[in-house]
C-alpha cells in the first residue's frame, strides 16, 4: 500500500502544484504580509522542480523498499506538504478571507494522502519514528531553503520579466 501511496502522492503534488503555477503568481501581487511577489516564470519553474522532486522521491522509495533513503525522503516531503497545508494556504485563506491558490488541492489531495502515507509508512515498517524524527524536519528544512534558490534560479533561466514580455508583445 506505502508504493501506491507514494506514487498518489507525488500526483497529488503535482496537481496541487499546477493549481498555484495558474493562479498563485497573480495573487501574490496583491497577497500583501501573507506572500511576497513572485513572478510567473520563476514560480513555475520552483514548482515544476518540486513536482519532478516529489515524483523521484516516490521512484526511489519505490525502488529502495523499506527504510530506505527514498522512503525518508518522501516521508519527509509528505511531512512538508501536510504543514504546507496549514502554512501557509488555511492561515492566508483565513487571515485574508480571500481564497489562496493551492487551498482547494492541499486540502483535497494533500492532506489526505499526506496522513496516510507517513501512517502506511510508520505501519509498514518503510521508516521508523526515531530515524524520522530527524529525517522529517530535516527533509521540511531542506524544501522550504530550497524554494528561495529555485525562484533565484527561475529568474536567471528566464530572466525577462511578464512586462518586459507583455510590453514586445505590443
Amino acid at each position: 500500500m506505502f508504493i501506491i501511496l507514494a506514487w498518489l502522492f507525488a500526483a497529488a503534488v503535482v496537481v496541487h502544484n499546477l493549481e498555484e503555477a495558474i493562479l498563485l503568481p497573480a495573487w501574490s501581487k496583491q497577497a500583501g504580509r501573507w506572500h511576497s511577489p513572485v513572478g510567473a516564470r520563476e514560480f513555475r519553474f520552483a514548482v515544476l522542480v518540486l513536482a519532478a522532486l516529489a515524483i523521484g522521491a516516490a521512484l526511489l522509495a519505490a525502488l529502495q523498499g523499506q527504510e530506505s533513503m527514498g522512503a525518508y525522503l518522501l516521508s519527509g516531503y509528505a511531512l512538508a506538504m501536510l504543514l504546507n497545508v496549514v502554512f501557509p494556504h488555511l492561515l492566508a485563506t483565513i487571515g485574508m478571507r480571500r481564497y489562496m491558490p493551492g487551498t482547494a488541492t492541499a486540502l483535497a489531495f494533500n492532506l489526505p494522502v499526506s496522513v496516510t502515507l507517513l501512517y502506511r509508512a510508520f505501519e509498514e515498517g518503510y521508516i521508523s519514528s526515531a530515524r524520522f524524527a530527524l529525517a522529517g524536519p530535516a527533509a521540511v528544512l531542506a524544501i522550504v531553503l530550497l524554494i528561495p534558490a529555485l525562484f533565484y534560479l527561475g529568474r536567471k533561466l528566464w530572466p525577462y520579466s511578464e512586462m518586459a514580455s507583455h510590453r514586445a508583445h505590443r
